[in-house]
Formats: structure tokens, sequence, C-alpha cells
């Protein structure tokens, strides 16, 4: 392909003819703690919107990947290390920021709950418990927490969309430990769509399915009598 023009063209390109939006990453992350869905949020200390909750995030480099990006934020400003990012959606309201026009990519990840503890003792995020629809910040006195910007939004567009996938995926198993009993993972399922589920009938659907592994163990230092442990069979 002949691109011997481009030169000339680019020579005399102006860049500053357009209007630049500033793009930022926000991410959202999620795990499930005390047998509450909850995600990894901070406290503004700076203006705009002192006071309020977000989503850890961060102005994109104009010499950065979307990815590097999100990786420096969620080390950083989340304090979590080897998370698996993956980008959900992309918010640019014209009115979403109050300092100019920002476009955000929402990345998501799907933490355990000792990577949410230890991100919360890291001191730079805490965790918050979610619930409601829209999703609603819940702090740790029971009240709900103040949310910056579009980030309601966001959270109910990533709860939202863990609703759409725990029947027919395995995306449960992430907030999981490699082993684990049955109740903890109905706990998942109840937490993400915000219902009580009849215990023998999610059982039953779920044994079917023929994706779980008896290990033959039993969880430890439990008050009553020790649940079966269980893996997931992979896929190979």
């Amino acid at each position: 392909m002949d691109i011997s023009g481009d030169t000339a063209f680019l020579k005399g390109y102006d860049p500053s003819a357009f209007d630049r939006p500033s793009v930022t990453v926000d991410l959202i992350l999620l795990g499930m703690v005390r047998h509450r869905l909850s995600a990894l949020l901070l406290q503004r200390v700076e203006p705009p919107q002192v006071g309020r909750w977000a989503l850890p995030g961060g102005f994109v480099a104009i010499d950065e990947s979307l990815d590097a990006a999100a990786a420096r934020v969620l080390r950083d400003k989340a304090g979590v290390e080897g998370a698996h990012l993956e980008q959900l959606y992309s918010f640019g309201a014209v009115n979403r920021d109050p300092r100019m026009r920002v476009i955000t990519i929402a990345y998501l990840a799907l933490l355990r709950e000792e990577q949410m503890s230890v991100a919360a003792r890291g001191g730079r995020v805490s965790v918050v418990a979610l619930e409601g629809d829209p999703v609603v910040a819940i702090g740790d006195g029971g009240a709900e927490l103040p949310l910056a910007f579009d980030h309601q939004q966001i959270l109910t567009l990533a709860r939202d969309r863990l609703r759409g996938k725990i029947d027919y995926s395995d995306i449960a198993f992430a907030f999981l430990p490699d082993r684990f009993t049955l109740r903890a993972l109905q706990d998942v399922h109840e937490a993400v769509l915000g219902t009580k589920l009849n215990k023998p009938a999610f059982r039953r659907r779920i044994l079917d399915r023929g994706r779980l592994i008896a290990t033959g163990l039993r969880e430890e230092d439990a008050s009553h009598r020790p649940a079966e442990l269980f893996s997931l069979r992979s896929i190979l």
C-alpha cells in the first residue's frame, strides 16, 4: 500500500484543530466479604467532590496504553498485585466530571476475600458492601456512603453484568478459594443476585452440571458439623 502521501499530510496536520477529551481508567474491584458483595473504594481527599467515595482511578498518560494505566492504578492506588483486569465498558457522558470532558474506561477484576482484606489493610482503599438497585455503598455502620461522579452507574452496570453471567458461567468461582463449600458457593450467588435461593434446588442444579469435584475433605474450625469441600473441575 502506498503511504507516501501520509508524510506530507501529517507535516501540515494541526492536532489542535479538534478538542481533545481527557481519558481515565476506573477500576471496579469486587469480592465477597462476610457473605456480601463488596468493592474496594477510596474516599476522595481533594476536590472535586471531597469526601465522596470513588473507584480507584487515574488519568491515562499521553504515552501510556489503557492496560498499562489500569495496571498502574491497580498497583499504586489499590495496592493489589496480580489481579486479572478486563475492560467492562466506556463511560462518556458529557458532564460526568465537573472539571472537563473526561471519558473513562472501566476495568473489572474479581477478587478473593483474602485479596480484598490485604488491599484494605494497606490503607489506600476500604472494603465497602454493595446492595440495592441501583447499587448503593454501605459503610461499616450501616449508613449509605455518597458516591462520586457516575460511579454508582458504573458499579450497578458491573453488578448487573455479574447477574447476567452467574447462572451459565464459572464467574462465581472467581470469588472463592480453590476448595469451597456448597454453602459458600450459594452465598456468592445470593449476594450477586440479591435474593435468597432454595438450598436443595440450588445444590441439585449445581451438582447436576458435573463441574464440581468432591475433595473428600471438610472445612476446618467450623462451629457446626464441618461441611464437605469441593473444587471446580477444569475444562481441557
